[in-house]
């Protein structure tokens, strides 16, 4: 292993030379593809420095020759990362032309970054640093250029060759092979380029934009899947017409081409013009998607639009400005979902990222600012704190600015940067300046990390001093930072009476801001409830010591259906919690202890639900217990097998508690059952009915088994079929093997249908788990280099399946070792991301830390090991030492 080096945000410089406009002329070929370059360079001016030597960055490259303004160059300087052009060759030029001619092997790019070859057609990423993988280059945002790009390629075997931009020119050669050339005329940081040739189906549409320009839509899939990809297309256009709409940004190319392709590192990328998706989130019909996967095809096919502007027209100066463009193009996208499908659909799904999630991120060896100020592999900061957290902090400004500050703060970062490379401390005074606001102490939020906690107090009503709620705040140390200041926290909250009545306050948007350590705040009520953190308007976790009957009285008068639903989570933490204090303080752990649930508690949740049923997004909202991860949060020092098995009893308890309601319920909305269509309708209705099988689920008896089979046989639509396979999961193994055999027949020749399959069986709790998951990597759909396939079987293993990861022995943790070091030597950026379970040991007991740590060892004992996985272990067995 190389030594690593740390990149710092502090040592930042402009780019002595900057790249105008680059020709490439690629001529592809499985093993030996030929790369020319022809780069128009001039030296940057508004830098002091001009004595310096021009470096740029290659890898795995096979240098050919160097042309400097036409003629040969022998004085450079080749290392393994990188091509030199001494300073003594060009000083006397202030403009020249640079030629590189170059080889690469795309067969053998296992990495998936720069371009590869998988599935017979030819791909590229980019993103961050894998322009360097295809020629030598200065791979740095901040250099931007306009290219043109030439590709040549047997016309037979590829009939679609594609680059950003539009299309110029499209011959055949004297050699009979097709050559296709793209110029784009928007400059450009080289990763945003993309080349893709291949044999696809083609979905072509059309868009008109608001000044009435037509733009050509291009959507290319895999063949025999054109059907699949309607949903996409439709997708498209209405993302397209909601950022007119909503931001006053229009489309700038004549074409937009969007092509799915199985192999891929991430969900999608935002290539100007050209974006390259994971066929997960383009391919989908009621046969092969579930509702969610509707929605998630929908909000990541607007996401990566959204970027045309949030990232490419206005795009970062460095990568650690990247929540520039991700956060804020993240927050675009909720927006959008919100107003398309379901303002709180979309937002109980963000909260639970960043409850699942990022505040592991924040307490665990690789927290950070969600604008980072050290990095050693730049892959590894593609995380839920820079995409979701600062979403969160885009969503605080969008909160004190208002819709239309918020609005004229984008329309002047774009009149002051189009066309710029940026930072984040840009976009803030943007939205200060438009709005003659002082956003200072808020920029706190790009330089600290950790999760806030807000610690809130009623103090009760004297005969001179109403009653008032103290709000205190504090974070505490992350592995990268030790002092904290008090951030800017924008607290939505209401007041509820004992008797349902709400409390008038003095709050603008009633919205309390903390922005010192401590503050209080009056409230003209004799006695009340405060409902606290309304959507969730900042990312902290918040303290207040509710009694149980107050979190009902949330539950049945909240104004606000999040609130109503976050009550919700709440009781069901407090009942697993209690359950599982109770037994991990009886002498024998091993002995099942049964959960006990007051009958008072049920009464009102059963009457609460049963006044919801014509409300069934926010009933089958209130009917999901919440997750493993979600109730690891506000435990410390945790046996995870034991908090598996509370979880169970409770939910058990409630299932026979409730088994009476819910099967009246749900044989009652089964008859209302019809033809699959996604819309929210149809969607809330199939996601109440499962969410009810599911738990009842939990009560393991015939008639419940019965109702599974039926729900799977009746079953015309993926969603219905997924709901019936994991509520079978939950009830008989028996059961579940039986439905899962029928599942595989019926789509075993479907690659990403079988990702499902591979994560149900992944997430089971099978006594021989670690010997079924070795079983399933032998199955012929299977493919260690395609991330999807990695993610569905050992992903979902190590991520979600508590009981089988965190086994006594250790074995769990011993089998993700092994397939991460060997994982390492093919996709390092995958096996980086997988190895989170294992260094997030925060929370966890001594006997856990101990065996994770030990993993960990030899993992870092490897002598080939890679930037992304070294960065992550090293900083988790460091944090051992602090």
């Amino acid at each position: 292993m190389t030594q690593s080096i740390s990149k710092k945000r502090s040592d930042y410089r402009a780019p002595e030379y900057l790249i105008d406009t680059i020709n490439l002329f690629v001529r592809l070929h499985p093993t030996e593809t030929s790369v020319v370059s022809e780069l128009n360079i001039r030296l940057n001016t508004s830098v002091e420095r001009h004595d310096a030597d021009l470096c740029l960055d290659g890898q795995d490259l096979q240098l050919k020759a160097v042309l400097l303004n036409g003629e040969r160059v022998d004085s450079y300087v080749q290392n393994q990362n990188q091509l030199i052009i001494p300073y003594e060759s060009i000083k006397d030029l202030k403009e020249f032309t640079l030629s590189i001619s170059n080889t690469i092997n795309p067969q053998d790019n296992g990495s998936l970054e720069g371009l590869y070859l998988s599935n017979n057609a030819y791909c590229t990423q980019c993103e961050a640093e894998g322009f360097r993988k295809i020629t030598y280059f200065l791979d740095r945002p901040d250099v931007l250029s306009v290219y043109t790009v030439k590709i040549e390629a047997d016309k037979q075997q590829f009939p679609h060759v594609l680059s950003n931009g539009n299309l110029i020119e499209d011959t055949t050669n004297e050699r009979g092979l097709r050559c296709v050339t793209w110029h784009d005329p928007f400059p450009k940081p080289c990763y945003l380029f993309a080349l893709v040739a291949g044999d696809f189906d083609k979905l072509s549409d059309s868009f008109t934009t608001s000044s009435g320009r037509e733009v050509a839509l291009e959507l290319f899939v895999d063949k025999g899947k054109r059907e699949q990809g309607h949903h996409a297309l439709s997708s498209l256009k209405k993302a397209m017409k909601w950022d007119e709409e909503t931001f006053g940004l229009e489309y700038d190319l004549d074409i937009y081409m969007v092509v799915a392709v199985d192999f891929f590192n991430m969900g999608a990328m935002e290539n100007k013009g050209l974006n390259v998706f994971n066929s997960k989130y383009v391919l989908a019909d009621a046969n092969t998607a579930t509702d969610d996967d509707f929605f998630n095809i929908e909000s990541i096919i607007g996401h990566e639009y959204f970027h045309n502007w949030t990232g490419n027209r206005v795009t970062c100066r460095d990568w650690f400005q990247l929540s520039l463009k991700e956060g804020l193009t993240v927050f675009r996208d909720q927006k959008f979902s919100a107003d398309m499908f379901s303002e709180l659909a979309t937002r109980i799904n963000q909260v639970k990222v960043m409850r699942e999630h990022q505040f592991a991120e924040d307490a665990g060896p690789m927290s950070h600012p969600i604008r980072p100020d050290e990095v050693i592999e730049m892959n590894n900061f593609y995380t839920v704190t820079v995409y979701d957290k600062g979403a969160e902090v885009i969503r605080m400004l969008h909160t004190l600015l208002g819709e239309s500050g918020f609005r004229a703060g984008m329309d002047l970062y774009f009149e002051r940067h189009d066309g710029q490379a940026v930072t984040c401390d840009d976009f803030v005074n943007a939205m200060q300046d438009a709005n003659d606001a002082d956003l200072n102490h808020f920029k706190l939020w790009y330089s600290q990390s950790g999760t806030p906690e807000v610690t809130v107090e009623k103090i009760p009503k004297t005969e001179h001093e109403p009653m008032r709620l103290q709000f205190s705040q504090t974070t505490s140390p992350t592995s990268d930072q030790v002092n904290k200041q008090a951030l800017y926290l924008p607290i939505k909250l209401e007041c509820i009476e004992y008797n349902g009545s709400s409390v008038a306050l003095d709050l603008q948007q009633g919205t309390f801001v903390l922005d010192t350590e401590t503050a209080s705040l009056d409230v003209h009520a004799n006695d009340c409830v405060p409902v606290l953190l309304s959507d969730f308007s900042a990312p902290v976790k918040v303290h207040y010591d509710y009694s149980l009957e107050e979190l009902l009285l949330i539950l049945q008068h909240a104004q606000s259906d999040y609130s109503r639903w976050d009550a919700s989570q709440s009781i069901y933490q407090r009942l697993i919690t209690q359950h599982y204090e109770s037994m991990t303080s009886q002498k024998n752990k091993d002995v099942v202890q049964a959960s006990r649930i007051d009958n008072d508690v049920i009464e009102i949740l059963q009457k609460v639900f049963v006044e919801l049923e014509h409300e069934p997004e926010l009933l089958s909202e209130l009917l999901t217990v919440p997750s493993t991860e979600s109730l690891m949060q506000g435990l410390s020092d945790v046996d995870p097998l034991l908090l598996v098995a509370a979880k169970k009893n409770v939910i058990g308890e409630l299932s026979r508690a409730l088994s009476s309601y819910l099967i009246t319920r749900y044989q009652a909305l089964t008859k209302l059952d019809k033809d699959y269509v996604y819309n929210k309708e149809s969607a809330n209705h199939r996601r109440l009915s499962n969410a009810m099988l599911y738990l009842l689920a939990s009560n393991d008896t015939e008639e419940v088994q019965a109702m599974i089979q039926d729900r799977y046989r009746r079953a015309d639509n993926m969603t219905d079929l997924l709901g019936a396979l994991k509520a079978a999961q939950q009830s008989s193994l028996s059961l579940f093997e039986d439905l899962m055999q029928k599942f595989e027949e019926s789509y075993q020749d479907n690659a990403v249908v079988m990702d499902k399959w591979f994560s149900l069986h992944a997430t089971t709790s099978y006594s021989d788990i670690l010997e079924r998951l070795t079983l399933l990597a032998s199955h012929r759909q299977f493919n260690m280099k395609n991330p999807n396939k990695v993610r569905s079987l050992v992903g979902s293993f190590a991520f979600y399946n508590t009981a089988g990861f965190h086994a006594k022995d250790g074995s769990g943790y011993r089998f993700l070792a092994d397939y991460l070091i060997n994982l390492d030597a093919i996709n390092p950026q995958v096996a980086a991301r997988l190895v989170t379970p294992l260094i997030q040991r925060n929370g966890y007991n001594q006997h856990c830390n101990d065996l994770m740590k030990k993993q960990l060892e030899r993992i870092m004992a490897n002598k080939t090991l890679s930037n992304d996985l070294f960065e992550k272990v090293s900083k988790s067995l460091l944090s051992d030492a602090d």
